[in-house]
């Protein structure tokens, strides 16, 4: 089985890139998903987020209030690096349950989708590696109308993540991601066939 590593930093369309990807038949394990199930009330990782960060970044039903949090972390690289000290062994434990899930069911190509994936370590398990890059102005743009921000917090949370500058040096496929749906699809399409044909 083939481990696909695919990284893109906010805004980039990294998430559309999976479904699609998801479409043309890849087993597609999104570390975003794996991240939320490890910090769920009285997991192990929430309760050292609780303990570290307080109860302040909890919700009335003990949830993780994540955009409190984010605002914490993305303001500040110590905490955010100790935020990634209690979250990637847990969500790299996961990670390796999903892949012999997807043994398992056959599959023949199998994706790891993380925005953090070269800044995690997770980098050393795929082989090859898609980076989806799009325009700063294009990224601001997309989360600012996605996720109701102001357009100083997008590029806090940009500026936080590795530049594309240095992701592209361990990427295998770079897809630009400025157009339309159809033109992506187009995009995934070609990079996916190339993968299988390796």
């Amino acid at each position: 089985m083939k481990i696909v590593g695919l990284t893109g930093g906010i805004g980039s369309g990294k998430s559309t890139v999976s479904r699609i990807l998801r479409e043309l038949g890849a087993y597609v394990i999104e570390a975003d998903e794996l991240a939320r199930e490890v910090v769920f009330p009285g997991e192990p990782a929430w309760r050292e987020i609780k303990e570290v960060f307080g109860e302040g970044v909890l919700e009335r039903d003990n949830r993780l209030n994540r955009k409190k949090l984010a605002e914490i972390v993305f303001a500040d690289a110590e905490k955010r690096r100790k935020l990634e000290q209690i979250t990637h062994p847990r969500i790299g434990e996961r990670m390796m349950q999903e892949l012999e899930k997807a043994r398992k069911c056959g599959a023949k190509i199998a994706v790891i989708d993380a925005a953090l994936l070269l800044e995690s370590g997770l980098k050393d398990w795929v082989k090859p590696v898609i980076l989806v890059m799009a325009d700063e102005r294009v990224r601001v743009e997309r989360v600012c109308k996605r996720d109701k921000v102001c357009e100083d917090e997008v590029l806090a949370r940009i500026r936080s993540q590795s530049p594309d500058s240095e992701k592209i040096k361990c990427a295998d496929f770079v897809i630009e991601n400025n157009g339309g749906l159809e033109e992506l699809r187009e995009r995934v399409a070609e990079v996916f066939q190339k993968i299988i044909q390796r």
